[in-house]
């Protein structure tokens, strides 16, 4: 399971060094296949192929017709490409969604269990300061017995 926060860089080229922790993970458990897409164009999102696998199996359960998937597919689809890691640890970030989600530089990247998220550091504190965790969130996290 990916969790935590690791501040890295994206280098020139657009290639996001997996940090050590994470990349630890994904050669025990994934191997060296990626999807990375973004779902708003503003966080780019790394999946392991068979994560990302998963989330392609319940959408093909839902009709093609529905309005609602073919926005989600539009956006994956739009922002998203096939990865592979390299032999330092590299994944290539999609020219796009770099230049969409501002991910050069400095970096911070989250494990949100199944999938990282790469983010610009200051685009993300200034995210979380203007939407802090309300006792709305609270409570309906208390309903899944959190």
């Amino acid at each position: 399971m990916f969790r935590g926060n690791h501040p890295t860089r994206v280098d020139e080229k657009g290639r996001l060094k997996l940090p050590a922790d994470f990349k630890r993970l994904v050669d025990e458990q994934y191997g060296t296949q990626f999807y990375i897409t973004s779902k708003d164009g503003r966080v780019a999102e790394i999946y392991p192929l068979q994560e990302w696998e998963k989330i392609e199996a319940k959408l093909a359960l839902i009709p093609n017709f529905n309005a609602a998937k073919k926005k989600l597919l539009d956006r994956v689809n739009y922002y998203g490409q096939l990865a592979e890691i390299d032999a330092q640890g590299r994944l290539l970030l999609p020219q796009i969604l770099r230049e969409s989600a501002k991910v050069t530089g400095d970096v911070v990247v989250f494990g949100m269990q199944t999938y990282l998220e790469v983010t610009n550091h200051d685009a993300f504190r200034q995210h979380m300061d203007s939407n802090p965790l309300t006792a709305e969130d609270e409570q309906a996290l208390a309903s899944f017995g959190l």
